[in-house]
């Protein structure tokens, strides 16, 4: 696995980014307003899932923020993954990007799952279905936040 890491730190995007300060820059703003927009949209239908804003028809948010979700979720793994290959061993080593990528990939698949048994407007999803949904979906993206923070601090 060292030498697949190595060879993504060494990607001419991997030393360009080293050594761009405004390019660094420019794709780790890209990550945050890509996570801005996930967390955004996510809380905001796992909200209304667990009760939250009854007179909204869910169908209505799910129409317009499952997408606002999904962009956001592809601008943090694009981003992401370029602010990744900077360090890719050192990263791939740390217990908190690990967790990350787990509760990352937990509530993907968890979204994915419902939206797949239940429609892509959730037509069909009752109650409870919804409310496990939105708690673990909550949980998984908090923590993935968290961690995706204390990745910053995992030296010290």
């Amino acid at each position: 696995m060292d030498t697949l890491f190595t060879a993504v730190e060494g990607t001419a995007l991997s030393q360009a980014l080293r050594t761009a300060r405004w390019g660094y820059a420019a794709v780790n703003a890209t990550h945050i307003l890509g996570i801005a927009l996930l967390i955004g949209a996510t809380v905001t239908l796992n909200l209304r899932y667990l009760g939250l804003w009854p007179s909204v028809p869910r169908h209505t948010l799910v129409r317009v923020l499952a997408p606002v979700a999904a962009t956001g979720l592809a601008l943090a793994v694009c981003a992401g993954l370029m602010l990744y290959s900077v360090r890719a061993r050192e990263y791939a080593g740390l217990g908190f990007f690990q967790a990350k990528l787990v509760l990352i990939t937990i509530a993907v698949l968890s979204a994915l799952w419902l939206h797949r048994r239940h429609g892509m407007a959730l037509e069909t999803a009752g109650g409870a279905s919804l409310k496990a949904h939105a708690l673990l979906s909550l949980a998984c993206w908090t923590g993935a936040l968290i961690c995706g923070r204390l990745i910053a601090f995992a030296d010290d």
